[in-house]
């Protein structure tokens, strides 16, 4: 598939990729604002945790409904909306010291996020014109706003602590800016919207099969970013500061292997790249559990690269196993699948507070291995692109 080359192709993209990273900050601030509801509230790690399940459990419950309505009207206003009700929750978390709130707040969030995404990424493989690379770029978009949400954290809450949260609200405001450009842009470079149903033949079996892979790429990706600041504290003796690098670590080497999947898949073919990239994440990971002091930052960077190169992949992959549901496809990919890892990580903070932080993560080496037996047998889907009604 050929690379986009003109500006009217390039522009919504890029727009589109600008939106995705400020509604994607809100996903990385939870995990990034749990060092500071421990140390702020004195918050157990099961208690901290249970806010990242907050913003995950709801959003997966109803991200797959979003995606279903997309399936039969194109809804671009969800685009600037949830962008801004997913900065709103998050904005105002900080703010008091009631937990029920706090919990709320961040579930109103997860909501935002899970409506944002289904036909953002309908309408992005839509001025894709199918490529991959052009994908990647959108879904960079998205890791960009992950790895710039601890230091935007970090940041506002040097200011005045967690009662500053209200600030976080501004990057809310800038992406919803962005999203209407961004689908107006499409739009025009389409000459259409996106509406209707792709001919095809949906493939659930395989579908099936690569969102079992999704779920243990996602238990062990949430987990880390729910933990991996405390934990490179522990490991590292860095302090807060140590904390917060490996968090960046972690989202920045995501914007990295994002990119570098597309290209990739160009050259070798999706589904043989993501079994590769589950193949390594394994090792990866144990090196993160394991490896002490400075070396743990490395280990950090090579277990975001593998866990993020299968990223944009996944939702093409997903979308073309479902040719005539891709909203769903994209529902599923990008949210239900995504945030079960969000469920998982009380049941982490538990046994972390029975035991240790490392006896707690030590099980999230194994999934990457489970995810590539799911994929071991399956197929490259056929080509289905979205068609455009004038």
């Amino acid at each position: 598939m050929p690379p986009l080359r003109s500006a009217t192709r390039t522009r919504p993209i890029a727009l589109l990729s600008s939106g995705h990273a400020c509604v994607d900050v809100y996903q990385g601030a939870v995990a990034a604002l749990v060092p500071y509801f421990v140390s702020e509230r004195a918050y157990t790690y099961a208690a901290a945790a249970g806010l990242v399940l907050a913003a995950s459990l709801l959003s997966s419950v109803v991200q797959p409904l979003f995606g279903a309505l997309t399936d039969r009207w194109p809804l671009p206003w969800l685009l600037p909306v949830s962008t801004l009700v997913a900065g709103l929750g998050v904005a105002f978390a900080g703010v008091g010291h009631s937990y029920p709130l706090t919990l709320a707040l961040i579930a109103v969030s997860g909501i935002g996020v899970a409506a944002y995404h289904p036909e953002a990424a309908r309408v992005a493989r839509a001025a894709s014109g199918g490529s991959h690379t052009a994908m990647s770029w959108f879904s960079l978009g998205g890791n960009i706003g992950f790895a710039a949400a601890p230091l935007l954290v970090a940041a506002v809450v040097a200011v005045g602590g967690l009662g500053a949260s209200p600030l976080l609200i501004v990057p809310a405001l800038l992406g919803a800016l962005a999203c209407v450009a961004g689908v107006r842009a499409a739009a025009r470079s389409t000459g259409a919207r996106v509406a209707g149903r792709a001919a095809g033949t949906d493939d659930w079996a395989s579908f099936g099969r690569l969102s079992g892979a999704v779920v243990c790429r996602s238990v062990v990706f949430v987990g880390l970013s729910a933990f991996l600041s405390l934990y490179a504290q522990q490991r590292t003796g860095g302090g807060a500061l140590a904390g917060t690098a490996a968090l960046f670590v972690l989202y920045l080497g995501g914007a990295v292997g994002t990119v570098l999947g597309g290209r990739l898949a160009t050259r070798w073919g999706r589904v043989a790249v993501v079994r590769w990239s589950y193949a390594l994440a394994g090792p990866a990971v144990a090196g993160v559990v394991f490896v002490p002091g400075p070396l743990l930052f490395a280990c950090v960077a090579l277990t975001s690269a593998c866990l993020y190169v299968p990223f944009s992949l996944h939702i093409t992959l997903g979308q073309d196993f479902l040719p005539r549901r891709v909203g769903t496809a994209s529902g599923v990919t990008l949210g239900l699948t995504v945030s079960i890892g969000g469920i998982a990580s009380p049941l982490i903070g538990a046994v972390a507070d029975q035991s240790s932080l490392q006896v707690a993560l030590a099980p999230l080496i194994v999934l990457p291995a489970l995810g590539w037996l799911l994929l071991r047998t399956l197929r490259e889907p056929g080509q289905h692109l979205t068609p455009l009604a004038t």
